[in-house]
């Protein structure tokens, strides 16, 4: 820090101290020579006490470099100097009067010499220069011009001397003030643009500073390790977290052998990623490194080549051993889910196959029992009541089946045409008995476009007809409007079906459950009214996975109205081809029939639903039985069960594959089988049959299957096309 003006005036004044009483001595001696006078040693007396006191009052001054005096003590300061000048040239006037024409000519001296020496050591302050230089001043200017006003014309050389020396000394001083300003100007600038430049040099250095905080602060912080190598691959510096991800301070990083601390078994990882970098190229590898502590830590490292001509490699390394970690974990409960599903597979299959095997006995002999004549009305009654059990059990059965297979997404959706308005009539004509029993008027109400469109309408009837089961189910008494429409939607349809009665509706609270599995509207509907609560759930997942809207709109008391839309490409128009008319299934009475199932009320079954066509059936237990008669005797078709003991239905059908004759007859082996599943008939299919028949039986559907592969009339048969046979049996064709 540099001194202060006034220690510079202190350390000046104490320096001149002695010169300056010495030099008064020599006034003091010059003086009495010229006055012949004792004036002189009054004046030597005061100007020795005055600069003695002058240099007690500046020497705090000298003390401290940095002083800077207080007001009060800096006005002290100033009428020191003051005093001093005047008591110092005092002895001009002295001179002046008393001295003679060689008095006047050495007072110009003396007060010239005072001038300067005031001029040259005392500019470091102003006032302080002023206060010695108004009083000599006085004497310069003053001296002559009192002489002039006593006696104007004896004016001596000495006052022409001393007035010229003053006008002289005015012009110096204006000089120099001129110049002083001009320097003092120049200083100005030259300083402010000195501070200018040191406040960008110090904005520069503090954002360098603030720079350099940022990037320590990132690296001081952050998770991810950066590292740097040089084009010999070595290490040259490491982030500070690298300690915690390693337990390697930055130092011990520098200091490790190449790949040291690279887990031995993917070093070959890292080769592969990093020989084939150029400058500019990136790559990103996952591997472990070696913790100080032995241990393998699993991290991310992204390197990149460095394009400035050293070749050098910048990488970030980010931890990922808890990441690992959650993978594995997930992983294994994919593995635990997967396993849990294919038990709940195994455990549905099973169930499904256990409960339609007795289904199978029930539903068919029951329904064989219901149309005959012989019954009495109680016994009738009674058959009618088991059948309509067994006809519950096996819709709670299909229930269960369709919502497992919906949920694993594994049914598939038919692209057939089917005609809207139909279909909507004949579900309502299955359900008309339903409705008259409870005195209900049920009707269809057509709007809007109509005509054939492409889709999976067996499953749309099942949902339409869940709707009006349920509406017939909880409407006592009024009317149920079944409303089908169709608008244009582009290049396609929107179809829409509504079901409205007047039954006992859904409270607003529980309008957004009613479509989740097991839920009905309360516990006392399921006590009342009966039912699973699976229903609607099905129907939602159906209309879901085809891209449609379902949804309900009801209040307490007033009526519901359950609807449906689904967005469905146009049919093209019914051709002479496409008329499909109801035909009585008929079967070839000369079909030689080979039943195969270990059940035995399942073989009776058969028999006596085919009773009427007098057929010739032969059954067997399993597939050892099945192949010994296929070898035995030539049959036309083979309805074969799948699981069996000694051989099941699978194997047996190979078997019998792979034993036909080359240029022998095909013959057609139908899976009759509880196995209903879309991967079991799929299995089927695989082991060489033509068809599935699901336990329990239709009656129809076991016809109308007997129909399509009975040997045809000789009169009107005609081949079978190869794109109508299963795949396997295409290349044997």
């Amino acid at each position: 820090m540099p001194a202060s003006k006034y220690y510079l005036v202190a350390i000046a004044r104490q320096k001149e101290f002695l010169t300056r009483l010495g030099v008064a001595l020599f006034l003091l001696l010059s003086a009495i020579a010229l006055t012949q006078s004792a004036l002189p040693l009054i004046w030597f007396g005061a100007v020795a006490v005055s600069q003695t006191a002058d240099w007690l009052l500046f020497r705090p001054l000298r003390v401290n470099p940095q002083a800077s005096p207080s007001a009060r003590y800096s006005f002290v300061c100033t009428v020191s100097v003051a005093t001093n000048a005047a008591l110092y040239t005092a002895l001009s006037p002295l001179l002046w009067l008393m001295g003679g024409e060689a008095g006047k000519l050495f007072a110009v001296v003396v007060l010239c010499g005072s001038l300067l020496h005031v001029t040259l050591h005392s500019y470091q302050l102003p006032k302080l220069f002023l206060a010695s230089a108004i009083p000599m001043s006085l004497y310069l200017f003053g001296l002559p011009i009192v002489d002039w006003l006593m006696a104007p014309r004896t004016s001596t050389v000495a006052s022409v001397t001393m007035l010229a020396a003053g006008v002289l000394y005015l012009a110096h001083l204006a000089a120099s003030v001129r110049q002083s300003s001009r320097s003092t100007a120049a200083l100005i600038e030259a300083k402010a643009q000195a501070e200018h430049e040191r406040e960008i040099a110090q904005q520069a250095l503090n954002l360098s500073r603030e720079s350099e905080a940022h990037y320590r602060l990132l690296a001081d912080n952050q998770t991810d390790v950066i590292s740097l190598w040089d084009g010999e691959g070595n290490r040259v510096y490491s982030s500070p977290s690298a300690e915690r991800a390693f337990g390697y301070t930055p130092e011990e990083m520098k200091a490790l052998p190449k790949a040291a601390n690279l887990h031995p078994e993917d070093i070959p990882v890292i080769r592969a990623l990093l020989d084939p970098l150029t400058p500019g190229s990136d790559g990103k590898a996952e591997y472990r490194l070696l913790h100080k502590d032995g241990s393998a830590v699993w991290v991310e490292g992204s390197f990149q080549r460095l394009n400035d001509g050293s070749n050098g490699l910048l990488s970030t390394t980010r931890v990922i051993t808890e990441r690992k970690r959650l993978q594995q974990e997930l992983v294994l409960a994919l593995q635990d889910a997967r396993a849990a599903l294919a038990v709940k597979s195994d455990f549905l299959a099973n169930m499904t196959h256990e409960l339609r095997t007795p289904l199978n006995a029930i539903v068919g002999f029951s329904g064989v029992l219901k149309e005959a004549l012989d019954l009495s009305a109680r016994h009738a009654r009674q058959v009618e009541l088991i059948w309509n059990a067994s006809q519950t059990l096996l819709w709670v059965v299909n229930d269960v089946l369709d919502l497992s297979k919906l949920e694993a997404g594994a049914i598939q959706f038919e692209n057939d045409a089917f005609d809207p308005t139909a279909m909507t009539h004949s579900t309502v004509a299955l359900l008309a008995n339903q409705a008259s029993a409870k005195g209900l008027r049920m009707w269809v109400e057509p709007a809007g476009l109509e005509g054939r469109l492409l889709g999976d309408g067996a499953r749309l009837r099942q949902v339409l007809t869940n709707f009006i089961s349920n509406a017939v189910k909880f409407t006592a008494q009024g009317e149920i409007k079944v409303l089908v429409s169709q608008r244009a939607e582009g290049d396609q349809r929107r179809l829409r079906v509504a079901v409205s009665d007047s039954g006992i509706g859904v409270a607003t609270d529980q309008i957004e459950a009613i479509f989740a599995r097991f839920t009905q509207a309360d516990a006392s509907v399921s006590r009342k009214f009966g039912g699973t609560g699976l229903g609607l759930a099905i129907s939602k997942r159906i209309i879901e996975a085809m891209g449609g809207d379902i949804g309900v709109e009801s209040s307490l008391g007033q009526g519901s109205t359950f609807w449906f839309e689904v967005s469905l490409p146009v049919a093209a128009a019914a051709g002479s081809d496409d008329v499909v008319t109801a035909q009585l299934v008929s079967v070839n009475e000369s079909l030689r029939l080979l039943v195969v199932d270990d059940n035995a009320v399942n073989r009776e079954l058969i028999r006596t639903l085919l009773e009427p066509f007098d057929l010739l059936i032969q059954t067997a237990c399993d597939g050892v039985e099945a192949i010994e008669a296929v070898s035995r005797s030539p049959f036309d078709v083979i309805l074969m069960d799948v699981q069996m003991p000694n051989m099941d239905g699978l194997t047996a059908t190979r078997c019998i594959r792979d034993a036909a004759a080359p240029g022998a007859p095909w013959v057609p082996i139908i899976a009759m089988t509880a196995n209903v599943l879309p991967e079991q008939v799929a299995r089927c299919l695989d082991a060489g049959m033509d068809g599935h028949i699901g336990k329990p039986i239709n009656p129809r559907t076991l016809l109308e299957t007997l129909a399509k592969w009975s040997p045809r009339d000789p009169a009107t048969e005609t081949d079978i096309k190869a794109d109508e046979l299963p795949t396997h049996q295409r290349a044997t064709a």
